[in-house]
């Protein structure tokens, strides 16, 4: 049975790339990220992360073309990381298994700073004003509620190592693939 698309979401820290490029790597598939495209396009306006998010905001095409690129990137053995890339799939009726990294905001603002060397406090501000962002972005472009978002697959990966996700992640395909 061929895996459909895998799509990994979760909000910023949560481990979602990270779990994603694993899970790519295990299984042999493919794995696109739209926060690549996202950063990419802020590199090629001469912006940083958060001069770009903010721009974003104001401008709705960013996140529609980025999104309707991943779009064009689903098929069966690519793993899609994006925070909404389940739920968009699902919309267009394109086969998906959908997974949902979560964490504690305060490991998410510790792996953030460690990530990008930021102090814990701006780590922590980062975080919530990207996770507001988003929910605010979201909610008005496509009508997704991130707080009520759900996953086939839920792993809150507050209290665990990567692998520990990942292997989380793959025995949830074993499964799936089984059934």
């Amino acid at each position: 049975m061929a895996l459909p698309v895998l799509a990994v979401g979760g909000p910023p820290g949560s481990g979602k790339s990270t779990a994603g490029r694993a899970v790519a790597d295990a299984r042999k598939l493919t794995y696109h990220a739209a926060g690549d495209l996202f950063r990419a396009e802020a590199a090629r306006r001469g912006m940083d992360l958060e001069t770009f998010s903010h721009y974003a905001e104001a401008h709705p095409e960013v996140d529609r073309t980025i999104d309707e690129e991943m779009a064009t990137l689903a098929r069966p053995g690519v793993v899609l990381d994006g925070r909404i890339q389940g739920t968009l799939l699902r919309r267009r009726q394109i086969p998906v298994i959908a997974i949902l990294i979560t964490a504690d905001e305060e490991v998410r603002a510790r792996r953030v700073a460690d990530r990008d060397h930021q102090t814990l406090d701006e780590a922590r501000r980062r975080v919530r004003e990207r996770a507001q962002s988003e929910r605010d972005r979201y909610r008005q472009l496509y009508d997704i509620d991130l707080d009520a978002e759900t996953g086939d697959l839920a792993i809150d990966s507050s209290h665990l190592a990567p692998d520990q996700v990942r292997d989380r992640i793959l025995a949830f395909l074993a499964v799936r693939q089984g059934a």
